[in-house]
């Protein structure tokens, strides 16, 4: 900011976490029911069994290098899934990636839909 740049871009340039979510519900048990990630940082209490998460389309919410945050606090593994077209940690076209109860997972948007993954031990 020193340098004039906004706030709100030298945050997203330097890839600084800027919303949170907490005490989400899972929803659906397909890509195109999942519950659309509301934030940067998302912390999910209740997840069904089979239920899940849609990653954001690259685009106004989500640009190429944009991390996202997912925490499962619930008792049950959450899917993960790619926009329409994407992938996860070069996985299938659409596939979901599970992740199990308090565990955390990182993506990282690598563009065109695609997303970088690392989930906690």
């Amino acid at each position: 900011m020193g340098a004039g740049c906004p706030a709100l871009q030298a945050q997203a340039s330097v890839g600084l976490l800027t919303t949170n979510s907490n005490a989400l519900t899972a929803t659906g048990s397909t890509q195109g029911t999942a519950l659309a990630l509301p934030s940067d940082f998302n912390v999910f209490t209740t997840v069904a069994a089979s239920t899940g998460a849609i990653l954001p389309v690259t685009g106004p919410q989500c640009n190429q290098a944009d991390t996202f945050i997912v925490v499962n606090h619930g008792a049950n593994a959450l899917l993960v899934y790619p926009p329409t077209g994407g992938k996860i940690a070069n996985g299938s076209t659409n596939a979901g990636l599970s992740v199990g109860s308090n565990k955390t997972a990182w993506f990282l948007s690598l563009g065109s839909g695609n997303f970088a993954a690392s989930v906690s031990a």
